[in-house]
């Protein structure tokens, strides 16, 4: 047969191995003929060789599928059995739930083998490969709705053991006003929130801890069957939930930007309070745990586990982070500075735990969200504190403080500053590229003062950011004390209210964590200063007084008549008693102070008086000697106790 004949033989056959059956027998009838050359004669021999291999594929092909076919109708019983049955497959026990993950697998495997055996499949084997992809779309549907179930039965409570927060709204200063305040209460309404100081870093348990290896075997199934973008999808969605539960439970409500600016202070400062308790919970236990969790089952899958962590946390983080941000955004009054520097010292603090949770390109979102608020605190505690400086200056009153006591200002504005000496890091960092151009506002002088007192403490003086603006604010409030003893029209109650005052300050940086920043020059300068101001009301109040004792001339008598002496004597009882009835209304709060300042005026009064009266006594009659030195003495133990006294006419001796 020539090779013509061949090439119209081919096309006739219509079944594989019907072609490869006569092509066999083609390749005998080309071999019998000895006309051939040698090559051609190889070149047969090796086309006899490759069609008898093709037939033996093609035989251990078609068994290949029938076994595979037979495996896949077990196997599809097994599967589209339990559609029937709604009941979850894991409540039925680990021995159907592993019966069902291995008939999953084998489904798997058996498309697999498909795949491997028929490169180049005719319609038969088409249909029983999507028969094979039909089935495991079911078994990976049933496996997805499986898995979501054993993360949300199984989830663990979460109890925080410091769930105890108190946050009371009687603790707050009054927005309405810069000053309120009229004792030491304003103390305690300062302080800072100590648990913003704690921290626990531990894990715990989200979800019980026996179903973590069904979790990890179903996900396994799933990334191997190609259905790893459900098996995530579903993990995400339900430690969403579980991620909103547990600020429901820390009592964090999603605010809107809006809600935070329309809130009360007295509200807000309760919902920052709780937020600076609540989110250092949340990152150092809650997210760490969650971190733990997404590792423990989706930890052979590389990056995988981190994308799952990122996308079911980052809602739960930016809603904690849009309550910093709108916070920021709010009016910087004084009063919301511990609450700025609160919510800015917790995520300072948390910075190192958020980037080892959100690395990567993955987390850069959170991370970069996190930054921009702990930016915005940062800028909005310099603004509050500039503001807490303005108030000072500018605040306004349009009469003197009764008994020329410590103004309401002075305590509110040492013990706002003793109070922030719990952020001295934080000041200092913050207020390190921020110093006295901000307060630009303020009149020179105050600065000028400022810079004297620096110079004159030398080396010694402590030149940190915060020490800085710490002694300006003392300028500034001195400088407003000095402003506000004008509006006494008597001078001696002038020196007694800036005694008073300055000394209240010298006092609380002496006596607190004030001293190292102020420095003990400042101490002493300021000790001088009240001292002047003491001396100075003893001048203005008694030395008029006191030269009416005053003898004239070298004489016992001095010339002077008795008429002369009667008046003079009649004089001075009536300055004393004027001054025991105006000046027992003044107060002087601190008890050393009190007793120093009398005993000074005694010294000079009673002196002047005791030797007045022993030099004159014979020269008039007891009738007109009303008070003996001993009750005059006494008299003075009455005064600057704040209470209204006045003096009846007793006639001694």
């Amino acid at each position: 047969m020539a090779m013509e004949d061949c090439q119209t033989i081919i096309p006739e056959m219509e079944e594989e191995e019907n072609l490869i059956a006569a092509a066999k027998h083609l390749v005998r009838a080309l071999r019998s003929n000895k006309n051939l050359t040698k090559d051609m004669k190889k070149m047969l021999a090796d086309l006899g060789s490759q069609l008898s291999t093709m037939a033996t594929v093609d035989d251990e092909k078609g068994e290949g599928v029938r076994e595979i076919k037979e495996q896949l109708n077990v196997v599809s019983e097994k599967i589209i059995g339990r559609e029937d049955d709604q009941s979850m497959i894991w409540d039925s026990g680990a021995d159907d739930a592993y019966e069902y993950l291995n008939a999953a697998d084998e489904v798997r495997k058996l498309i697999e083998r498909l795949d491997s055996l028929c490169s180049n499949k005719d319609v038969e084997e088409k249909e029983l490969l999507q028969r094979a992809h039909d089935v495991l779309q079911l078994a990976m549907a049933r496996l997805e709705e499986e898995f979501r179930h054993l993360l949300v039965q199984n989830r663990q409570p979460f109890e925080p053991e410091h769930k105890s927060f108190r946050s009371s709204e009687d603790d707050v200063v009054e927005e309405s006003s810069f000053v309120s305040f009229g004792d030491d209460s304003i103390e305690g309404s300062l302080r800072r929130d100590s648990i913003s100081r704690t921290s626990e870093e531990v894990t715990i348990d989200l979800v019980n801890p026996d179903v973590i290896t069904d979790l990890r075997c179903i996900a396994n199934l799933m990334f191997m069957s190609n259905y790893d973008h459900e098996c995530c999808q579903a993990y995400v969605n339900a430690r969403k939930d579980a991620l909103d539960e547990c600020l429901f439970i820390l009592e964090l409500e999603k605010l809107s930007i809006e809600d935070v600016l329309r809130m009360e202070w007295a509200h807000l400062n309760s919902k920052i309070k709780r937020w600076v308790w609540a989110i250092k919970l949340f990152v150092r236990i809650y997210l760490a745990s969650e971190k733990l969790l997404s590792e423990q089952i989706f930890g052979e899958f590389g990056s995988i586990n981190l994308s799952c962590f990122v996308e079911a946390s980052k809602a739960s983080m930016l809603q904690l982070l849009n309550f910093g941000e709108a916070v920021s955004i709010g009016p910087h009054r004084p009063e919301k500075l511990f609450c700025l520097l609160d919510m800015y010292e917790v995520l300072a603090d948390l910075l190192p735990d958020i980037h080892g949770m959100y690395f990567d390109e993955v987390g850069s979102s959170v991370r970069i969200e996190y930054h921009e608020v702990l930016r915005r605190l940062g800028d909005s505690v310099r603004s509050a504190f500039l503001e807490f400086e303005n108030a000072i200056a500018s605040y306004k009153s349009t009469s003197p403080l009764a008994g020329g006591g410590i103004h309401h200002l002075t305590k509110y504005v040492m013990n706002y500053i003793r109070n922030l000496t719990d952020y001295s890091e934080t000041l200092n960092l913050l207020l390190k590229n921020n110093d006295k151009e901000d307060s630009s506002s303020q009149s020179s002088n105050m600065s000028t003062d400022m810079e004297e007192e620096d110079t004159s403490e030398g080396s010694s003086c402590n030149s940190s950011p915060m020490a800085l603006r710490y002694r300006l604010v003392a300028s500034i409030l001195e400088s407003k004390l000095h402003e506000k003893s004008r509006m006494y029209k008597d001078i001696s109650l002038q020196h007694f209210f800036l005694m008073n005052n300055i000394h209240y300050m010298a006092q609380k940086v002496k006596n607190s964590e004030l001293r190292p920043i102020f420095g003990d020059s400042w101490i002493r300068k300021h000790n001088w200063k009240f001292q002047q101001h003491a001396m100075g009301y003893e001048r203005a109040t008694w030395s008029s007084i006191l030269a009416l004792l005053k003898e004239e001339g070298n004489s016992s008598s001095g010339g002077v008549s008795t008429t002369q002496l009667k008046e003079r004597f009649r004089n001075f009882y009536l300055a004393f008693e004027e001054v025991y009835k105006t000046q027992t209304t003044w107060l002087i709060p601190n008890a050393q102070l009190r007793e120093d300042l009398r005993i000074s005026t005694a010294q000079s009064v009673i002196q002047a008086y005791r030797t007045f009266d022993s030099r004159h006594k014979n020269r008039i009659s007891d009738k007109h000697i009303k008070y003996s030195a001993d009750d005059l003495q006494n008299y003075l133990l009455d005064l600057f106790e704040g209470s209204s006294k006045s003096l009846h006419n007793p006639c001694r001796r």
